[in-house]
């Protein structure tokens, strides 16, 4: 989107982009508002970036693209929906804070699980 287009203008105001150029992704976890990338543009980078945040999400009917500490949590919390219920409302609550990325990947990799196995309370 060019920025400085009439046509460009609003969507940028509302994305609040302040330079140029700025690179911004959008996925389950940034949900519409996005969030800037502020990773190396190189090809390396940006594709070692992609594979790792923006790549296929765990299913849990299909556990092909997770982790075998997705699919460890999964039958953990398969069983239980009145648990992962209250599980997820937890790690939701905990999702504004301040962590480190790998916990904060963990953390949204978790909700991501158990918002396909809970019941809503």
């Amino acid at each position: 989107v060019d920025c400085t287009s009439d046509g460009g203008k609003p969507l940028c105001d509302a994305q609040e982009v302040r330079g140029y150029p700025t690179v911004m992704y959008f996925n389950g976890e940034t949900g519409e508002k996005g969030e800037k990338y502020n990773g190396g543009r190189d090809t390396e980078t940006l594709k070692k970036f992609t594979l790792e945040s923006l790549s296929a999400k765990c299913k849990v009917e299909e556990t092909s693209a997770c982790s075998e500490k997705e699919i460890g949590y999964i039958e953990k919390m398969k069983g239980d929906s009145a648990e992962s219920a209250k599980q997820l409302e937890r790690l939701k609550g905990m999702k504004g804070n301040s962590m480190a990325p790998e916990l904060k990947k963990w953390l949204n990799q978790r909700i991501a699980i158990l918002e396909q196995v809970a019941v809503p309370l």
